[in-house]
């Protein structure tokens, strides 16, 4: 029996071989190529992120909702319809059934992908860093659906912690009580997106993608749902000082503030304050991290795949 929701999925060639085959394939979002980025640098770094991943012997599958479908990997024109299009709505759950159902463009979030790629059988994403609890959030109550999402869904996220614009040790904190676990690859601590470092531990260091794999088995074998946040630092080279990063982002949330910019608005307003503040040194970090990101995710993608199939990774 064909299960309702693949009715409203289309799998490029590429990705439906990859999975045919058995072979590692990696979801991406599309929110970072419409609201994450300019153009022309999200395409191209869109396009860059998927050729890392081809060239680790993965298969990229970017998420967006295209003519009232849930596109499992896109084309160079549907990227480029992402980048250029200024209209696509951003898609998280609640979104979800709107946009599709009126055949909208959409930009799927993390939350978003997360459930796109479980539709699909993608055990592994790849985003720039989790949404979380938004400072302030004791008054606002802005708390990231990709919290819940990681609550729910079971999909590995590998990211580089989450947004530094965001309350990381609450971020944390809502992550315990829901029982997800944090695993940091390449340092003990949580990433903190444009900087290296959080300052807050995370749950389990596991380095080695074999082993990263073993323990999301492991919890998924168990029967506890849910996703796993896979957490690894922008290479050093292109990170940010966390002092002038951590006044940028202070002075960016005073102009939201003042405007009154709240809710979905919000992030992309920080981010692109953020870039305009440091004259264009977080977009170039922003960018090595998501690549940085896909290496290591197409990594785990293989063992994952390995591990399915009783192979050595």
């Amino acid at each position: 029996m064909i299960e309702p929701f693949q009715s409203w999925l289309t799998r490029s060639a590429p990705v439906a071989a990859a999975q045919t085959a058995g072979r590692a394939v990696v979801a991406l979002e599309s929110t970072i190529i419409a609201h994450g980025m300019p153009y022309p640098e999200n395409v191209r770094t869109a396009r860059e992120v998927e050729a890392v991943i081809r060239g680790l012997g993965a298969e990229p599958a970017t998420i967006a909702v295209i003519g009232g479908r849930i596109r499992i990997g896109l084309s160079d024109q549907e990227l480029e319809l992402l980048g250029r299009s200024g209209q696509a709505a951003k898609v998280s759950r609640r979104d979800l059934p709107a946009v599709l159902a009126s055949g909208a463009l959409g930009a799927t979030t993390v939350a978003g992908t997360m459930i796109c790629a479980a539709l699909a059988g993608i055990e592994v994403f790849v985003t720039g860093g989790i949404g979380g609890v938004h400072r302030g959030a004791e008054l606002s109550f802005d708390i990231s659906a990709d919290l819940q999402e990681l609550a729910k869904t079971s999909v590995a996220v590998v990211c580089a912690g989450a947004k530094s614009i965001l309350d990381l040790a609450l971020t944390l904190e809502y992550l315990e009580t829901q029982g997800v676990p944090v695993l940091s690859c390449g340092q003990d601590n949580f990433a903190a997106f444009y900087t290296r470092d959080s300052g807050l531990r995370a749950d389990y260091r596991l380095d080695d993608p074999a082993q990263q794999a073993r323990f999301i088995r492991t919890k998924w074998d168990l029967g506890l749902a849910g996703g796993v946040v896979l957490s690894t630092p922008v290479p050093e080279a292109a990170a940010m000082p966390r002092g002038e990063i951590d006044a940028i982002t202070q002075r960016a949330l005073a102009e939201a503030k003042e405007q009154g910019i709240t809710g979905k608005a919000l992030t992309p307003f920080l981010l692109a304050r953020i870039e305009a503040l440091t004259g264009g040194r977080s977009l170039a970090t922003n960018i090595a991290l998501v690549k940085h990101n896909a290496e290591v995710g197409a990594r785990l993608a293989l063992a994952m795949a390995a591990g399915r199939r009783g192979l050595p990774p």
